[in-house]
């Protein structure tokens, strides 16, 4: 590997750092929604609570959250696939 491969990996990972930015960018702005019996949780793509209202049952809210990070993590996952998709990277 001469100095010119190694020089083109150094901007394929500049290029690759700056797509994952630009998604977890994006992810602040996908708002996702929840509801399970009764209670309501909104939370972004990138995993943040935004709100929580409803009856305040610890069960019910743990399950409405943890669907929300499901969704989230479903979210995430197709937007960095776009972004993989273009790369050819082995072994994704």
């Amino acid at each position: 590997m001469g100095l010119m491969d190694n020089i083109k990996q150094l901007g394929d990972l500049k290029k690759m750092r700056d797509q994952a930015m630009e998604i977890q960018k994006k992810l602040v702005d996908i708002k996702i929604t929840v509801e399970h019996q009764g209670v309501t949780v909104v939370m972004t793509a990138d995993q943040k609570v935004v709100s929580i209202s409803g009856e305040p049952d610890l069960e019910k809210v743990t399950h409405a959250v943890n669907e929300g990070l499901k969704q989230s993590q479903k979210v995430a996952a197709q937007e960095m696939q776009g972004m993989m998709g273009g790369m050819g990277m082995p072994g994704m």
